[in-house]
């Protein structure tokens, strides 16, 4: 089969996550993604176990693509950089809002210049505003967009920042899903769009339908309801921790059966949904010693068989092994050249029947500088001026 975006081609400008991460998910689906870094190589190469500048976060954000190194501050690379929009589909960037124009690239002329070239901006508060200019990293969005209040030390009550770049995620997965609606809505008209994405705008996004849900009513607003997982955190049992889910009236019979308490629905403080919400502690209280009698298999088997929801918490490495996710295939080796091979994540979604996982790891910074500017019409003589101009790096 072949790939969705075959025959795409990307120009990434973008660092850290958020921009990286959707054109890696864009090169998975079978776009061709020429990352373009800086002299001195994204942040991420600094992130993560690495192997000389290819560190294990780096790799997972810009799997399966090419790299050219460019010094875009100096005529010459904004010269490279305008061969390769000429030839591209779709460019990504998550500067600040003006970094652009300085560059001598602004929107305005892109569009007349390259009318059918998809503009992905992505900023961290928007491309206006009075926090436009602000730095914008994934914890400060998590603050701001109230990911931090909606998770809550069990025992202080203090606001928690997750230990994962949520934001930076979601952002990235909600840009890939834009580029892909812009790319088909080119295919009906041939004209190029800008897109903007801002991290707080996903975030806000993402957090709507449940961690927001008591801010969604403006005109005779309901009682307020308890916030969405006050209480949903994993449980300790006789040999690990799992965690569950029992929305539905059955599963929850089903998950107080399995605990060998089948009359705690009879209770009125637990009878419906919003009960148990509203007892959330004195539910909790109840329930804790009763998993704690039981070993994770046990509970698994127990759980599985009177129709209730249940997963055993992995430690990070236990995912690996996990019989589900080996069964998936969701975790793929790929060779990265000198480094040897390493593991990605494939991306998450199957086309008739068939995974899309990338071919190779990340790229040494500049690694592929010479054959992009020779498929550009560079000839050898041109590629040595810019590297000895500093213009351009090479990697050994």
């Amino acid at each position: 089969m072949t790939a969705p975006l075959q025959g795409i081609r990307i120009v990434d400008l973008s660092t850290v996550f958020s921009g990286p991460m959707a054109a890696a998910l864009l090169s998975d689906q079978g776009a061709d993604v020429i990352k373009v870094e800086s002299l001195e190589g994204d942040t991420t190469r600094m992130i993560g176990p690495a192997k000389g500048d290819l560190s294990s976060a780096f790799i997972a954000a810009n799997r399966g693509k090419r790299n050219i190194a460019l010094d875009l501050k100096t005529p010459a690379a904004i010269e490279v950089l305008h061969a390769l929009l000429a030839r591209a589909d779709v460019l990504i960037e998550n500067f600040r809002p003006g970094v652009m124009q300085r560059l001598g690239l602004p929107d305005a002329d892109l569009a007349q210049r390259y009318p059918g070239l998809i503009r992905l901006s992505i900023t961290g508060f928007g491309p206006d505003g009075p926090r436009a200019l602000d730095k914008a990293y994934d914890a400060v969005i998590q603050a701001i967009g109230g990911v931090a209040a909606s998770q809550r030390d069990p025992a202080t009550g203090a606001p928690v920042i997750l230990a994962s770049t949520v934001s930076d995620k979601v952002t990235a997965l909600t840009a890939a899903q834009a580029v892909t609606a812009a790319l088909f809505a080119r295919s009906r008209d041939g004209q190029g769009r800008r897109v903007e994405v801002s991290m707080l705008d996903a975030t806000l996004a993402f957090q709507w339908p449940d961690a927001m849900y008591n801010h969604v009513w403006v005109d005779d607003a309901p009682a307020p309801f308890p916030e969405f997982g006050a209480t949903q955190r994993p449980w300790r049992t006789a040999d690990g921790h799992v965690a569950t889910m029992v929305p539905q009236p059955a599963e929850f019979a089903g998950m107080c059966a399995a605990l060998g308490r089948p009359d705690i629905p009879q209770d009125p403080r637990f009878a419906t949904l919003p009960a148990r919400y509203r007892h959330g502690k004195e539910l909790r209280a109840l329930l804790e010693p009763l998993m704690a009698q039981f070993d994770n298999a046990t509970l698994e088997a127990n759980f599985r068989a009177h129709g209730a929801a249940l997963g055993r918490v992995n430690e990070r490495p236990e995912v690996l092994s996990d019989p589900q996710v080996r069964h998936n295939q969701s975790v793929v080796e790929v060779p990265n050249g000198d480094a040897g091979r390493v593991r990605v994540a494939r991306s998450a979604a199957r086309f008739d029947g068939q995974a899309q996982a990338p071919t190779q790891g990340g790229a040494r910074l500049g690694q592929h500088s010479a054959e992009i500017l020779n498929e550009l019409g560079f000839d050898d003589h041109r590629i040595a001026a810019l590297r000895a101009s500093g213009a351009v790096r090479q990697s050994p």
